[in-house]
């Protein structure tokens, strides 16, 4: 017996053994309660890191005390393959996307395999493999069909460099999280879910995952983002358009004496265009695009903003409100531009203490 534990032997030995007895193999067992665990799939770059590590080490510590508890566990393994990241690195390597793609997933197969994760490698897929992504193209369009899928105009992160749309969780610090290619604001033809139609829904499952952080249900229940409200359209000073805000409190549309807009807002170049405001404004924008938007969220954020020169006119007061750019408004949340009420929001109150703007009380409480 070898008195120094010699990885390579025995974590060989082993993994052999697992793999010849399919011990994590997973058939149909009505006599046991099912698991299903999946960890969020790796894109195949070609080499796993030590983020990899922890993050699959966490899901296979979960996956083994589950069986020890007498369930069946299903715990698959996939690559996320599909889009222009996995091409332009292709392009990058001067290969075809498929051989860098299929070469990249065997090269981390087996490194994934030598830290003897328990998946079922029987189970193992691709979303590049037509036979997986056949099922998306089925569910999208049983979606269309129904309504559900639509096209419009929207502005998106816009990474010039992977050729690609990011979501805001993949923008950060005002970069690309993949290539640290700074992120710009683009109007393109987007497709779109209804997910409005299961608003109800979904809000009622974050309040039936037991054991989950308080922190993600709320980031949840954000996204999902049930707000009843109204659009308002304020008409710009200049007389070039307007600007839409949406609110749930059209009640306090008399004591609205400012707009606040997200840093993202497309219309935010224009406003400071030729007033000699513009340099301070472009300088704020990229400072608060640099933030990270969590951070930007939160209620204990010191409120900042800088005027952008321009002015819109309260559609029902005819007075003139100042326009401003704010840290803390997000181009998520509602159309990026807030109806500012100080009086009656504490966030837009401290802005307004701050930057010395009207305060006007419009309700008064009963009695």
């Amino acid at each position: 017996m070898e008195s120094r534990y010699n990885p390579k032997a025995i974590e060989a030995k082993w993994q052999a053994i697992w793999e010849q007895e399919q011990i994590f193999r997973v058939t149909e067992d009505t006599a046991k309660k099912k698991y299903y665990l999946l960890e969020m799939f790796p894109y195949p770059s070609g080499r796993i890191h030590m983020g990899h590590v922890r993050n699959y080490s966490i899901g296979d510590v979960v996956a083994r005390c589950l069986r020890m508890q007498g369930y069946n566990v299903l715990h698959p393994m996939g690559w996320d393959a599909f889009g222009m990241p996995a091409e332009n690195a292709a392009i990058k390597a001067k290969t075809h996307p498929a051989k860098w793609t299929y070469d990249n997933i065997d090269y981390m197969r087996q490194q994934l395999k030598k830290l003897g994760f328990s998946y079922d490698w029987s189970r193992e897929l691709a979303t590049c493999d037509p036979s997986y992504y056949r099922w998306e193209q089925l569910f999208f369009l049983k979606m269309y069909e129904r309504g559900l899928a639509y096209k419009r105009n929207a502005y998106v992160n816009w990474c010039e460099t992977c050729q690609t749309v990011l979501a805001n969780e993949q923008v950060e610090g005002g970069a690309c999280w993949r290539c640290d290619q700074t992120v710009q604001q683009k109007e393109m033809e987007q497709w779109f879910f209804r997910i409005t139609e299961y608003v109800d829904e979904l809000l009622d499952y974050t309040h039936r995952l037991p054991g989950w952080p308080e922190r993600v249900l709320t980031m949840q229940r954000n996204w999902i983002g049930k707000s009843p409200g109204s659009e308002i359209r304020f008409p710009l000073e200049s007389g070039q358009g307007e600007i839409k805000v949406f609110t749930t409190r059209a009640d306090t549309l008399f004591g609205a004496t400012f707009m606040s807009m997200a840093a993202e807002h497309p219309r935010v170049p224009e406003l400071c265009r030729g007033n000699g405001q513009q340099e301070v404004v472009l300088a704020f924008v990229e400072r608060a695009k640099r933030a990270k938007r969590g951070d930007r969220s939160v209620d204990l954020l010191e409120k900042e903003g800088v005027f952008t020169g321009s002015y819109c006119t309260n559609p029902m007061t005819q007075e003139k409100m100042p326009i401003y750019v704010a840290n803390f408004v997000l181009m998520e949340y509602g159309s990026g531009a807030v109806m500012a009420v100080p009086a009656h929001d504490q966030r837009d109150f401290e802005f307004a203490r701050k930057y010395d703007l009207p305060i006007k009380v419009v309700i008064q409480p009963e009695g």
